[in-house]
């Protein structure tokens, strides 16, 4: 069996590439109005699927948590998702296609004024629930209290209804739900979310070297910038290679 042959057969053993896309995070991916999705991630995936030589499915989700169930439960082959060590159980990942920035929106009269003051007793940040940003500050936020909102983009609305202290989120989404609610970003960032595809730990290592080589050539060649530009992606930085 050929090199490809043995590939197709490791990613696609149903006969079509299953990708988990997360429509919750708009830098990645979005509804495209016929109950599919477009953006890069979606781009990424077609291409994957050309190499191998197989049908494209894409399994649509509203939440990261949901799409990287999805994947660590193999009702997918690959999957984009933040790293993170605790989805890394069950998922391989790749080397970032992606960064994007960690950011906390308050009310315009709020007294935190920087991100170090965000963890302090009595303080309520809300997260979108199973989010990279969740994942993280539940490991990074020692006094503050957490608050989970059912997803990623709702973070604004559940933390105006639950009078909280803090919303965290990717950056351009906190801005855009934020403009005229008498909310203003901190300064900064908390985190660098790194973007990668992943596939499940039972699909093997050179199944997970393939996908690897993969991003990285799609980083080298200007396909993920121009993915981003494509899809009027601004704000996200392309990773750099990854050794």
């Amino acid at each position: 069996m050929s090199p490809n042959a043995d590939l197709a057969r490791a990613f696609a053993p149903t006969g079509r590439l299953r990708a988990s896309i997360n429509t919750g995070n708009p830098i990645l991916a979005a509804p495209d109005g016929a109950g599919g999705a477009r953006g890069v991630s979606v781009d990424l995936a077609r291409g994957w699927a050309e190499r191998l030589g197989v049908p494209l499915e894409l399994v649509v989700f509203d939440t990261a948590g949901k799409s990287v169930d999805a994947v660590t439960n193999e009702q997918a082959d690959i999957g984009f998702f933040a790293i993170d060590p605790k989805r890394g159980e069950g998922i391989r990942f790749t080397g970032p296609y992606v960064l994007i920035e960690g950011c906390y929106a308050v009310r315009d009269g709020s007294p935190l004024r920087a991100n170090e003051e965000v963890d302090r007793a009595g303080t309520k940040v809300v997260v979108g629930q199973g989010s990279a940003y969740d994942l993280y500050l539940s490991r990074e936020l020692k006094q503050a209290t957490i608050l989970r909102a059912p997803s990623s983009p709702e973070v604004v609305e559940f933390f105006l209804a639950q009078d909280a202290d803090v919303a965290a989120g990717v950056k351009q989404q906190l801005e855009a739900d934020a403009a005229g609610r008498g909310l203003r970003l901190l300064p900064g960032r908390f985190m660098v979310i790194q973007q990668a595809m992943g596939c499940p730990r039972s699909r093997g290592d050179a199944a997970a070297a393939a996908l690897r080589a993969y991003v990285e050539e799609m980083k080298r060649t200007g396909f993920v910038a121009q993915a981003l530009a494509r899809h009027g992606i601004a704000g996200a930085g392309v990773a750099p290679a990854t050794p």
